[in-house]
Order: C-alpha cells, then sequence, then structure tokens
C-alpha cells in the first residue's frame, strides 16, 4: 500500500470534530476535502480501536489465509458491511478486502501474504502458458501496472510480471513467447554469429579429415605387415 495521504494526528482531528458535534459527515468532509464515506470509515476505526488504528504501519500488513477468509464470510454472511470489517480488523484499506472477497467467488486460493518473502522473491516462479502470459498482462496494463498486485493474483513472481509486460510492450504477443532452449536458425542471427558458426563447421570438417587421413594410414600400415 502507497503513503497515506493524510497523517495519523490529521484524520484524528477530524473524527474528533464529528464526535464532538462540531458538524456533520458531509460539512466536515466538504470543509477538508475528504469524502463522506472515508469519514465515516474513520470513526468506524475509532470507535472499534481506538486512535491505535490511526497508528502508521512500518511496511505492510501481513495476513494470513485463515484471516483472509474469515474477514470474506464475515461480509458475506451479514456480520457487517465492508466497512465494518475493515474496522474491526484493522485491514489497510476497503480494496485489499474488496480484492479478497473477489479472489474467494472467483473460486481462488486465499494465500498467506507476507510482504517480506511474497511476489518480490526471485526463486517464487512457476511456469505458464502464452495464453496465461498474455492474461496476466493484459491484466496488469489494465490495471496501471500494478506489478505487485497482478503476481499475487496469479501466483507468480513479481519479476515474471516485470518481464512479461516490458517484453510485450516491446514486441507484442511474440515477446511472450517462451524461447529457451530454442536454437535459432542461421537465417535469425547476425553475420557475425553466421561467420562464427561456419567457421566451427569447417573446423569439425578439418578435424574429422585429419582423423580420416590418420585411420587410413593406420590401417595401410596394418595391411603392410
Amino acid at each position: 500500500m502507497g503513503k497515506r495521504k493524510h497523517s495519523a494526528d490529521w484524520m484524528l482531528a477530524r473524527v474528533k470534530e464529528y464526535l464532538s458535534g462540531k458538524g456533520s459527515y458531509r460539512l466536515i468532509a466538504e470543509a477538508n476535502g475528504i469524502s463522506v464515506q472515508n469519514l465515516r470509515a474513520w470513526v468506524k476505526k475509532y470507535g472499534d480501536q481506538g486512535e491505535a488504528a490511526f497508528m502508521e504501519r512500518v511496511g505492510s500488513a501481513s495476513y494470513s489465509k485463515e484471516f483472509k477468509t474469515s474477514c470474506v464470510r464475515a461480509v458475506l454472511c451479514g456480520e457487517g458491511s465492508i466497512d465494518d470489517i475493515v474496522a474491526k480488523y484493522n485491514i489497510s484499506s476497503r480494496s485489499v478486502l474488496r480484492r479478497w472477497i473477489k479472489r474467494y467467488n472467483d473460486h481462488m486460493e486465499l494465500k498467506d501474504y507476507d510482504p517480506k518473502r511474497e511476489v518480490y522473491m526471485a526463486g517464487a516462479r512457476r511456469k505458464t502458458s502464452l495464453s496465461e502470459r498474455k492474461e496476466i498482462v493484459e491484466y496488469c496494463l489494465s490495471h496501471g501496472k500494478n506489478y505487485k498486485d497482478t503476481a499475487a493474483r496469479y501466483d507468480v513472481s513479481y519479476s515474471q510480471v516485470y518481464d512479461w509486460v516490458r517484453k510485450y510492450v516491446a514486441g507484442g504477443e511474440d515477446g511472450l513467447i517462451d524461447r529457451r532452449g530454442h536454437h535459432k536458425t542461421d537465417d535469425e542471427v547476425d553475420e557475425t554469429e553466421r561467420l562464427r558458426r561456419e567457421n566451427q563447421r569447417l573446423k569439425r570438417q578439418l578435424e574429422e579429415q585429419e582423423r580420416l587421413v590418420y585411420f587410413l594410414k593406420k590401417w595401410r600400415d596394418l595391411e603392410g605387415r
């Protein structure tokens, strides 16, 4: 999650303005350039957790799959609105809970999330098909190149998503073709590489001829005895 737009003290001041009766949600929101929805969420958080709810997190929060599932089910079972559950369980934002609900409804597994090891790990890679890579890239591009969220959604690494998007932007769908293990033909390489290959072929031919001459000589020597 990005840096918060408002400080904890500033948000608390707006909450206390409302609670002290200095204005309605709409009046305070309009006077301070914020949405009524945000102000309601702050008041709800304050009521559930007090001032601790506004303390700035150091880095991203960690969530287990069990925690995610319980929060999603709380909303779907009518235990509270999205704002209620975000406030009750101190989830970082409404959009985070919405993503969990979407994954759950799409029958996609909710995974443990540890920002220290999740999608940024170079080893967190899996094999993908061309159609999968295209879908992942299109999703990432349509969501503002949010590599981290895309990686988490499709269970691939951050570096994979970044590389695929870069290659797709540069070369279209052809850029997503996995060419590992593919041996380019002579027509696909530049002049320097073609000359290097030709030199190697001539060298191998010469070595084969020298071996043939050697064995013919040995055979003649044996025949002459």
